[in-house]
């Protein structure tokens, strides 16, 4: 299968369903962080499909790979603030187990993305 669009990559299919989830997760949390931790988990998820799209865009595997690593770092960002808010008792412990696995495993498509596209370096 030819990628014409970023469209087409399943990594981001995967990040924009993640997107989703996360605004209907944040949208549960206390009114009071509507502009704190639920705004920064909001911004981070908009940013991992965000820049694996700005990436592709870019036309070359060096720039694509760069963004890619700026999308690892949305990850580890999102973790972490996932992280917190189950600890603050935003999220159930289950539903925070599952998007943690669920970002675990966008992380690996990504290095895998990531790996596949700096052999075009």
């Amino acid at each position: 299968m030819t990628i014409k669009s970023y469209k087409d990559l399943k990594v981001w299919q995967v990040a924009i369903d993640m997107v989703v989830d996360i605004y209907r997760l944040t949208g549960k949390f206390p009114r009071n962080e509507s502009f704190g931790l639920a705004s920064q988990i909001q911004r981070a998820t908009v940013s991992i499909p965000s820049n694996i799209a700005e990436g592709h865009a870019r036309g070359t595997s060096r720039e694509f790979h760069h963004y890619l690593s700026i999308t690892l770092g949305s990850t580890a960002e999102l973790e972490t603030q996932l992280i917190i808010a189950s600890k603050l008792g935003y999220l159930e412990q289950t539903t925070a187990n599952e998007m943690l696995e669920r970002i675990d495993k966008l992380g690996k498509m990504i290095r895998a993305l990531q790996k596949s596209v700096k052999t075009g370096c």
